[in-house]
């Protein structure tokens, strides 16, 4: 996991106003979510079942997520990489294909990131381009 200092921290909005252009941004509600916090995810990078995320997460201060008129507060960003196994799935619910199953749980939640600094820079530029979305 990499931390991003960003100008993100602390900025407030509606849920109602801000979930449809996260969405077209291609953010997505994280799995995790509940009534009083989550995460707004979007994939980075996703390359032989490694996947790398940048990741948003905020508070609910007034309202409840699933209400357009909840209000959110963002945290500290951060980057994470997830790591499934790629090869034959011998579930019954597979098609015992070799490739990667993108429903299973990783094997690893929180990969080591390579190249932390090109990744820090990546991260960054997406963080501002979030922010540029919530004005």
């Amino acid at each position: 996991m990499i931390q991003l200092t960003t100008g993100l921290e602390g900025k407030r909005t509606l849920y109602g106003s801000i979930r449809h252009r996260l969405e077209d941004a291609g953010y997505h509600l994280g799995g995790n979510w509940d009534y009083h916090g989550g995460f707004f995810d979007r994939v980075l990078n996703r390359e032989e079942g490694e996947t790398i995320y940048i990741r948003a997460p905020f508070e609910v201060i007034a309202g409840v997520l699933d209400e357009d008129r909840a209000t959110l507060v963002f945290k500290t960003p951060f980057l994470i990489k997830h790591v499934v196994n790629i090869g034959f799935e011998s579930d019954e619910s597979s098609l015992l294909s070799a490739t990667f199953n993108q429903f299973q749980e990783p094997v690893d939640k929180d990969g080591r990131i390579t190249d932390k600094r090109k990744w820090e820079e990546i991260g960054t530029r997406e963080v501002n381009r979030l922010i540029a979305i919530l004005h």
